[in-house]
């Protein structure tokens, strides 16, 4: 061989080179027990047995240990840790000083060797310190170029509005410079979109992991018994009408069912209306819930949610391996039909019901008039109660409004339908009273609670953040779980394990900062086409990707998982500074984030203790906070020592690297039972004059002043420096129903712009916020109050093309080709942008369409009349109500779709419809104009008849619903079509009298106004 060495390297066992038998090593030049380099130098000269001892140097030694990974062959999955261990990590020269072979075991055997002796080998298959959960980049061959396009098309917009002001239009003033200032500001409303989107990211959970660590036999839970937090899920409702019983029932039967232990979750209907129909109709979903709970159990079904099952289509034994579930499935199937019955016939037997009583006490207020000796002639007065199954009255709404029965004047009522489980399983039998076989299934059921707090006259109720926050209050009472589930009543969980999807961010390392946990809302009942963009895919899973990047989405109101110490004002246990506004670049450039980060978990926790008194503070502190209780959180005692609980069951285990942590175990302790004094005090606190000189709403749980409280809840607890997530699941988590028609769906959209407007005008604007939250985060809800001002300047550039046809200008001089390039350029940068933004999404291309449709659809009606009743509300004081959108399906049940064609004339319609009948007339005025023209000015032509289709084409899916079914023009159409005729030929007229026809030369004269 000579001077030349060889070097063997051998192949690491990953599962594309699969290593056969491990080669040992044998006695070379340098002595292994002293040699403590990564790889000895090669000998100076070769000797005889050169090949064999050359053999011996490679750049990757590879030892199997005893039980290592090539014993492992069970796995599939690759252990690249421990493979660097039992290799040693030698990829080649370095200064890292590896373990010998009997490095991880007893020295006792080599008492002479020098090298040090590190204990047993590490267990690198020790699932509780394995992570939760894991953040999952964008690739950079999709993020990089999206965000070079947005410096790019930034760019250009600059350079176009800059040759946009210095190029007018002499010829029409008035037409540039209304076009120049709506440009200017659909650039600024585009930046303000687009700059939150710059680092998306994606999530991921470890369900097992979470199962391993907190509910299986440890050292410190020898029982087994889960050690996870408990959680409390509000379900909302407040109009039996609006809000069929059948669909809160369903609602709550998927709730009873989730996967999650038994003792540790808790389900509260909030009944803001107090109607007896929605007390009955839970109390039917908790009968049924003892057949419909063990029957999801024993046969793993999905979704959990009993109507959507039965209406799956394909096989439903696909995947089942009990021999009974046919059997189980049929008779579970004719008990829910049953049910429903029973459910949709409550209206008319409470009906009769009252009747009967009503009639009887009538009977009984006559017999008593003539005993007493009264003329019987004289009227006497019966309230026409509503009455309950056992002979008494309603405490709440009667359905013929009483006198401390009314929707807004009635009495606290609190009812505990299913008791509290106990903390053992209960396994059921096989008897014949039951309905499946139930003797190795854990029958026991979560506890649920019937809630409806006291409204009176002349008491602000503050709609449905007043009932969340009464549902706050009784259930820290009453069961107190550390993190609350939000739900509206017709949003059903999809997926069984969604609860502990997010568990897994708040159990894991740096949880405790993490104050919700936000699921995106995905829609049934929407027709194919979502002809109305009501799965809003780009809001979900573009933008709320991309907030969780930064400081963490938005909070939509429904779908989301609370901590329960974040709603009672308090700071996250560590704040992040960011300081200036021009560092917003940090966020996507790791090497200039130097946040200042201020650990306070000692100061959090002294301020809760201090607060409830659980000691650890001074006198004059103790002082302090006793006297600034009542006036924060209310009387209560209970409610106040529920606190510090609540604060220590929410942390992660204690754990190397976790700040803020719990002991494993101290979960795992029976819940004390509920008894009368409980629900008493928790009645008490859901009383309309609890909150009175308090915080509620103002600093504690969810914030008052606006229709959308939800995002102002959200923004308050990302202003004290709280994190959020967002959880995309593979299976949908939630499920819910959407307003397809065209009606429902614009107020729908009315009431969130119009909440905007109020966010704008309150000291709850991003422009106030505090240097906890990120820049780019500030941004994301500086748009979400300005997005509706836009609506402004869409209306006037909507109808520029019009103009523009109709006096023959343009909104430039001419079309040179400086123009057409910039207009090329931003157009294909758009393009390219939403093509990067499905690829990073995973949305289509459809969708993205349909809600740039939607956008101009929304911002020509609702959010120009949201802007109005803003400026309305803040100037004039003047409130808004709104009524709430309709959960039920469409009459016609052989058509799920029939609502989706039902016209409902509305204001709203006004403003596009003027906007679609004035471009069509507008296209047919200029182009009889340039036909006829001596010298027809083609380029104006096309250039106006190019923004007019865009305008025509982004409202076709509202001309398309205001026909309906049949494709019939409403009658209102044609009188607006006349009017508009009427009125666009006297401005002609008087614009271009006769005279007009002696022009010289065949010149065309412009449009002026007749001012």
């Amino acid at each position: 061989m000579g001077s030349e060495f060889l070097y063997t390297v051998h192949i690491p066992s990953t599962p594309d080179h699969q290593l056969m038998s491990a080669t040992p090593s044998t006695g070379g030049g340098t002595d292994s027990s002293t040699d403590m380099r990564a790889l000895p130098p090669p000998p100076s000269s070769s000797t005889d047995d050169g090949t064999n001892k050359n053999l011996e140097r490679r750049l990757s030694l590879l030892k199997a240990q005893p039980g290592g990974l090539l014993m492992s062959s069970q796995s599939s999955d690759f252990d690249h840790t421990r493979w660097l261990y039992q290799t040693k990590g030698t990829y080649g020269y370095g200064n890292a000083v590896w373990p010998k072979d009997d490095g991880y075991t007893s020295s006792s055997g080599n008492n002479n060797s020098s090298a040090p002796h590190l204990g047993s080998q590490p267990d690198f298959n020790d699932k509780s310190r394995r992570p939760l959960s894991r953040k999952a980049s964008i690739s950079p061959g999709i993020l990089s170029p999206y965000r070079l396009l947005v410096v790019i098309r930034m760019v250009v917009l600059g350079l176009f509005l800059t040759w946009r002001i210095k190029h007018k239009n002499v010829d029409a003033v008035w037409l540039w410079g209304m076009s120049v200032v709506c440009e200017i500001w659909f650039a600024f409303s585009w930046i303000l979109d687009q700059l939150p989107k710059l680092c998306p990211i994606n999530r991921m959970t470890d369900l097992q992991v979470l199962k391993e660590k907190f509910e299986m036999s440890t050292p410190n839970n020898p029982s087994g018994r889960s050690d996870l937090p408990a959680v409390d899920v509000f379900v909302s409702t407040a109009d039996p009408e609006k809000e069929p019983p059948i669909t809160t029932a369903n609602t709550i039967l998927s709730i009873l069912a989730a996967e999650y232990p038994l003792e540790k979750l808790c389900c509260y209907l909030s009944d803001d209306g107090g109607a007896l129909l929605t007390f009955e109709a839970l109390a039917e979903a908790a009968n049924f819930a003892r057949v419909w709970v063990p029957f999801c159990r024993k046969h793993d079904i999905e979704p959990r949610n009993p109507e959507t099952y039965f209406l799956l289509r394909g096989d439903p034994t696909k995947g089942k391996t009990r021999s009974d579930f046919v059997k189980d499935r049929r008779r579970v199937k004719r008990e829910y039909d049953e049910f429903k019955v029973r459910i949709n016939g409550l209206p008319e037997a409470i009906r009769r019901r009252s009747e009967a009583y009503n009639s009887h006490e009538e009977i009984r207020a006559k017999r008593d008039q003539i005993e007493t000796g009264a003329d019987p002639s004289e009227p006497f007065s019966v309230p026409k109660a509503t009455w309950m199954a056992d002979g008494t009255h309603w405490p709440g709404t009667w359905t013929r409004s009483g006198k401390e029965h009314g929707r807004g004047d009635h009495a606290s009522i609190i009812q505990v339908m299913l008791a509290p489980p106990t903390s053992e399983p209960l396994m059921g039998s096989n008897d014949e009273e039951n309905m499946i076989d139930t003797s190795d299934i854990d029958i026991r059921l979560p506890m649920l609670v019937y809630v409806s707090r006291e409204k009176r006259p002349g008491y602000d109720h503050n709609k449905k953040a007043g009932a969340m926050n009464a549902l706050v209050r009784s259930s820290a009472i009453m069961s107190n779980g550390p993190f609350i589930l939000n739900l509206d009543c017709d949003h059903y969980i999809f997926n069984s394990n969604a609860i502990r999807e997010a568990m897994c961010f708040f159990m894991d390392r740096g949880g405790d900062r993490i104050c919700y946990v936000q699921f995106p809302q995905r829609f049934e009942g929407v027709d194919p086409n979502d002809r109305y963009a009501n799965h809003n895919t780009v809001f979900f899973d573009v933008n709320m990707r991309a907030l969780d990047g930064l400081q963490g989405p938005v909070y939509v109101g429904t779908g989301c998982v609370f901590r329960r110490i974040a709603l009672y004002g308090f700071d996250p246990p560590r704040i992040t500074e960011y300081g200036p506004c021009w560092r917003f670049f940090c966020c996507c450039c790791l090497a200039m984030k130097k946040e200042k980060k201020h650990s306070q978990p000692e100061q959090r926790s002294s301020e809760v203790r201090a607060m409830t008194g659980a000691g650890g503070t001074s006198d004059e502190d103790d002082d302090l906070e006793a006297a600034m209780m009542p006036k924060r959180y209310g009387a209560s005692v209970s409610f106040a020592s529920s606190i510090a609980v609540a604060d220590f069951q929410g942390r992660p285990l204690d754990d190397k690297g976790v700040h803020n942590g719990r002991p494993a175990g101290a979960l795992t302790i029976p819940r004390e039972p509920l008894d009368a004094s409980t629900v008493a005090e928790a009645i008490s606190v859901i009383s309309c004059f609890y909150e009175d000189k308090t915080e509620w709403g103002r600093r504690v749980g969810w914030i008052y002043g606006s229709v959308t409280e939800d995002v102002v809840t959200g923004f308050r607890m990302h202003n004290r420096g709280w994190r959020s997530v967002y959880c995309v699941t593979k299976r949908d988590a939630f499920r819910g129903t959407a307003p397809i028609n065209l009606t429902d769906r614009l107020h729908q959209v009315l009431r969130w712009a119009t909440g905007s407007v109020e966010i704008f005008f309150s000291r709850n604007n991003a422009l106030l916020a505090s240097t906890r939250m990120k820049f780019l985060q500030r941004v994301a809800y500086l748009n979400v109050g300005i997005y509706p001002f836009t609506s402004v300047f869409l209306i006037v550039y909507c109808f520029l093309p019009a103009l523009s046809l109709f006096t023959g200008q343009f909104i430039v001089q001419s079309l040179n080709l400086s123009f057409l390039i910039y207009l090329l350029t931003i157009t294909v940068t758009l393009f390219m942008l939403a093509i990067l933004e499905v690829k990073w999404s995973r949305i289509t291309l459809e969708e993205w369409w349909r809600n740039e449709q939607f956008w101009v659809i929304g911002g020509t009606s609702a959010h120009l009349a949201a802007v109005f009743q803003g400026l309305l509300k803040v100037i004039a004081g003047i409130n808004i109500s709104f009524t709430l959108t309709s959960k039920s399906g469409a009459e016609d049940e052989s058509d799920i779709y029939a609502d989706l064609y039902v016209v409902k004339w509305s204001s709203l319609f006004i403003p596009p419809i003027t906007i679609i009948l004035t471009n069509i007339i507008a296209i047919a005025v200029g182009c009889s104009r340039t036909i006829y023209s001596t010298i027809p000015q083609w380029s104006k032509l096309l250039g106006g008849m190019f923004f007019s289709l865009w305008v025509l084409f982004h409202l076709y899916p509202f001309a398309k619903g205001l026909m309906g079914r049949g494709g019939r023009v409403p009658t209102i159409v044609y009188v607006w079509s006349g009017l508009l005729a009427v009125i666009i030929s006297l401005l002609w007229v008087y614009g271009s009298p006769s005279s007009s026809n002696s022009q010289t030369s065949g010149e065309s004269r412009g449009f002026q106004f007749p001012f």
